[in-house]
């Protein structure tokens, strides 16, 4: 695969990120075969965090991967840490570093690639956040940190006290949620769309050079469902099927490659456990939609251009 460097570290990562999140719903051979598929394809960026399962996601990788020195640098590893499930958020330095350690374990390795800080935290104090990653790093425990749907004043209030760059900022975002670019069109407009829900943060991402990393790239609403082949979206599938049959595609393919049309050079995540669909979205990285051919993705979503 293709790849580009997460942010300003120096690691270079494949276009997309298998996301591992649904890993534990197959069975240890279906998930043993899902991996191997993965790495022979060349998408070796694995997707994890703390919550997925309570952990389990992360044990049945470890052993479905066959986790061992030997193969570690083989693959890169992504965790995210301080969501308490149905709790709280937690940025404080002892869970950031009882939640890494956790996740070593259970992982069956000595270093995670990056760390993300798992949705913001109202109570976060940089300080203790700088420290943990201070640590982290000192330890040799954590090579790359980030954050997911930080908005730009979060992330400079952790920019003010952290050292280390912030290299990726993972946010929702598909054909059919693309607020983060929606409302970058409608800029001096009075409509529901000109309103700004997140700061601007695909445009401040690009120029602070942090990797976004979209997720749920073939959800509408906050995992309401996918938007291919459902019939609540048959001007944005007519408009899907369309340029899969002129670049003779899946219509997965198609969705995929909007995404990786955008300039900012995004990786996205992908929740599918299905080998086929991974490789259909590998594939996208060989199309580069028109411009033409990606707003008409873009207005078949029911977007409008003011």
């Amino acid at each position: 695969m293709k790849t580009i460097r997460l942010g300003k570290s120096g690691l270079q990562v494949p276009r997309l990120a298998v996301g591992c999140m649904r890993i534990d719903k197959l069975e240890k051979a279906a998930a043993e075969s899902f991996i191997q598929a993965c790495l022979e394809a060349g998408a070796n960026f694995f997707d994890h965090a703390d919550v997925y399962a309570d952990g389990e996601c992360e044990k049945i990788f470890a052993n479905a991967i066959g986790m061992k020195a030997s193969i570690r640098d083989q693959f890169i590893l992504q965790s995210k840490c301080g969501i308490v499930k149905d709790v709280s958020f937690d940025f404080r330095k002892d869970h950031i570093l009882r939640s890494v350690d956790a996740s070593l374990k259970r992982l069956q390795t000595d270093y995670l690639d990056v760390l993300l800080l798992h949705r913001p935290d109202a109570l976060v104090e940089p300080e203790e956040v700088a420290a943990a990653f201070d640590h982290l790093e000192n330890t040799g425990k954590v090579r790359n940190f980030g954050v997911s749907n930080q908005k730009p004043m979060q992330i400079k209030l952790l920019q003010k006290f952290v050292r280390q760059p912030i290299a990726a900022n993972q946010l929702q975002l598909s054909i059919a949620y693309a607020t983060l670019i929606s409302q970058g069109l409608h800029v001096n407009m009075q409509d529901e769309r000109s309103f700004d829900h997140d700061g601007s943060v695909l445009d401040f991402c690009r120029l602070e050079d942090i990797t976004v990393q979209p997720w749920s790239p073939f959800q509408f609403g906050f995992f309401q469902g996918v938007f291919l082949d459902n019939p609540k979206f048959p001007k944005l599938n007519a408009a899907v099927d369309a340029l899969a049959a002129k670049y003779q595609v899946s219509n997965v393919t198609i969705a995929f490659a909007w995404l990786l049309r955008h300039p900012a050079k995004m990786q996205p995540v992908t929740g599918t456990m299905n080998i086929q669909r991974i490789k259909d979205c590998i594939k996208a990285e060989t199309i580069e939609l028109s411009h033409e051919d990606w707003y008409k993705i873009y207005l078949g979503a029911g977007n409008i251009l003011p």
